[in-house]
């Protein structure tokens, strides 16, 4: 990766978050060695079943930007993660400030639903959005919804509202 791809990458990852937020995934994969440091760092770490071994969403280590994203105790599926938009980023398929404006997008359809679905203890956007489907009156949520997974899938590759972990 040239330093201009690197750079247009880090830029759109610092500005995005999405992954980091619980928007596009409910919880993130760890390695068993991993596990510990990653507690210690404040991640809600899960140790029951060990295909399943991770930590949940939203990231509490995101505050706008990730807190330890420079840091050797930045996880490593976090490291490795790229979503769609990103890979075009990279491939320069696509430039940085086209990828932005996806982002800017994808942000203004998760407040619109965000704004729409009631209060709750839980914290993670896509539980409470699934668990609104099912429970709305209101024949447009769905709808708009399932246009926010449209979106997730065609700009990030994230197909459905419970896909695999990062």
């Amino acid at each position: 990766m040239t330093d201009s791809q690197e750079s247009s990458a880090s830029a759109l990852c610092k500005s995005c978050g999405l992954c980091c937020t619980g928007h596009l995934f409910i919880w993130v994969r760890l390695n068993a060695n991993e596990l510990k440091p990653c507690q210690s760092l404040g991640l809600n770490v899960i140790r029951n079943d060990p295909r399943q071994r991770g930590f949940t969403q939203p990231c509490p280590l995101w505050r706008g930007l990730c807190t330890v994203y420079t840091s050797p105790h930045y996880p490593r599926s976090c490291r490795s993660y790229q979503c769609k938009l990103l890979k075009e980023v990279i491939d320069e398929k696509i430039p940085l400030s086209e990828s932005l404006i996806v982002v800017q997008e994808s942000k203004e359809m998760i407040a619109e639903l965000e704004s729409l679905l009631p209060a709750s203890s839980n914290n993670n956007f896509r539980e409470r959005l699934a668990a609104h489907i099912e429970k709305s009156g209101d024949a447009d949520f769905p709808l708009k919804a399932d246009e926010l997974v449209i979106f997730y899938e065609k700009h990030f590759g994230v197909n459905d509202l419970f896909d695999q972990p990062v």
